[in-house]
């Protein structure tokens, strides 16, 4: 299908149902969001990298005693906006409980985020995001670069609203402390 073919049948404003609709009727594993502004963002699926890092760090968060029900992966989070709510996909996210069951979950009770950088979305990873969760109020946001470290960057919200960066570790350095120390800092 031509981008014209997609464009002509594109509603003028993407509503977070328009958003579900879309996932659902895609068949090639693609990862549809959307900022509070209402840019669509349109991302390949994930490698088997990315699900790797992404299955150590839930199992690291598990061993700290966190349930099931309050790590989750690729869950969607309503970003709040002026202009209208957003729709994004973390990686893995971290609840101080079990979220309700909806497809899009607002960021009441979210303690972390964690994105795996792939190829082509680090301008959105490492900079759009990092402004819209601080701007949804999440305490705790983290990106794990494809270096060969794996770096893991840790961003804290500040008392001003803004995410300050607490700490880049490599991945193998935070999978092998104590998560639970890791967790009292959630």
């Amino acid at each position: 299908m031509s981008a014209e073919a997609v464009g002509r049948y594109m509603p003028d404003i993407i509503t977070l149902d328009d958003l579900a609709a879309m996932i659902s009727a895609d068949t090639h594993g693609r990862r549809y969001e959307t900022s509070p502004g209402g840019a669509l963002f349109v991302v390949p699926p994930p490698d088997s990298l990315h699900a790797k890092i992404a299955s150590r760090l839930v199992a690291w968060l598990l061993t700290a005693g966190l349930s099931v029900d309050q790590v989750l992966q690729v869950a969607g989070i309503r970003i709040p906006g002026p202009a209208g709510d957003g729709g994004r996909i973390p990686d893995v996210t971290v609840w101080s409980r079990p979220p309700i069951d909806a497809v899009w979950l607002p960021v009441t009770d979210l303690l972390l985020v964690v994105e795996i950088v792939s190829p082509g979305s680090e301008a959105i990873d490492q900079g759009v995001k990092v402004y819209e969760y601080a701007m949804a109020g999440i305490p705790r946001y983290w990106t794990v670069s494809r270096d060969a470290a794996q770096t893991v960057t840790m961003y804290r919200l500040g008392a001003d609203g803004v995410y300050e960066v607490e700490a880049k570790r490599p991945l193998a350095w935070l999978l092998q402390t104590k998560a639970a120390d890791q967790q009292r800092g959630l």
